[in-house]
């Protein structure tokens, strides 16, 4: 079977919702066993009733990936029993403003979960994988490469996931790691509802309309959609890849403007 992942063991971040539910579920049903760190351990417990339930395998463990000793907690078992094949950082938070309505604790804030909780997942399991190969996947943006008015902490952050995948994949590549990442426009999860609701209410169907048209496809794409790269990106059809970042745009970096 393509792209299967029978027998690896992946840690995934912020698996409870949204692109991270979905890889979680991807990834199980290609045969992986799937570990979830999640902030809110009720939302990962929910992807991983899901998982079983159609004959998968996975647990949940509450971590909150901007503190390195909550994570190296929580992955030293999963290394010790059954080791880390693949790591997918997708754990992250938005923020809305330019620098002059970005404070100092929003700052902190984006840059611990975004940046230094890529950084503490991968520290947590790169002498591992130094032994054993693996495979590290981030999840980057759009807002990475191309300007996005008033994300500034947000582009900020997601530049730094960028670079770090390129200084990971160039450093560990004789120990058989392959380091890669996703860089998504606008996808169609819960969070975007509840932004548009909180923001427009009154004005859901129209601003979600408006926000779709901003991908040139004509739509978000789904977060199932993100999934399939994912898979393909940690499944040995990919074993020539690293050091790549992979839009997944709708056309919104090359074909806007």
């Amino acid at each position: 079977m393509k792209f299967s992942l029978k027998g690896k063991n992946v840690l995934i971040t912020g698996g409870g919702s949204g692109i991270g539910r979905a890889i979680s579920k991807t990834f199980a049903s290609q045969g992986a066993f799937v570990h979830i760190l999640e902030l809110n351990l009720e939302n990962a417990k929910e992807t991983v009733d899901e998982i079983l339930s159609e004959g998968g395998e996975a647990q949940a463990y509450e971590c909150n990936v901007a503190k390195q000793q909550d994570v190296v907690s929580a992955v030293k078992p999963i290394l010790e029993t059954k080791g880390v094949d693949i790591l997918v950082n997708n754990a992250g938070i938005a923020h809305i403003g330019n620098i002059e309505n970005t404070s100092e604790s929003d700052l902190d804030k984006v840059y611990d979960v975004n940046i230094k909780g890529v950084y503490n997942c991968i520290y947590a399991v790169i002498d591992h994988m130094k032994k054993n190969g693996g495979i590290i996947l981030n999840m980057a943006s759009i807002a990475s490469s191309v300007g996005i008015s008033d994300r500034f902490a947000y582009s900020m952050s997601k530049g730094a996931v960028l670079t770090m995948t390129y200084s990971v994949a160039k450093d560990y590549l004789e120990y058989g790691i392959r380091c890669n990442s996703i860089s998504p426009a606008r996808i169609h999860t819960p969070f975007v509802d509840g932004f548009i609701k909180k923001n427009y209410p009154g004005n859901e169907e129209e601003m979600f309309e408006k926000l779709s048209k901003t991908q040139p496809i004509g739509r978000m794409g789904t977060p199932e959609e993100v999934g399939n790269l994912a898979l393909y990106l940690c499944s040995d059809e990919a074993s020539f890849i690293t050091g790549t970042d992979f839009p997944i745009d709708g056309g919104f970096i090359k074909l806007n403007g």
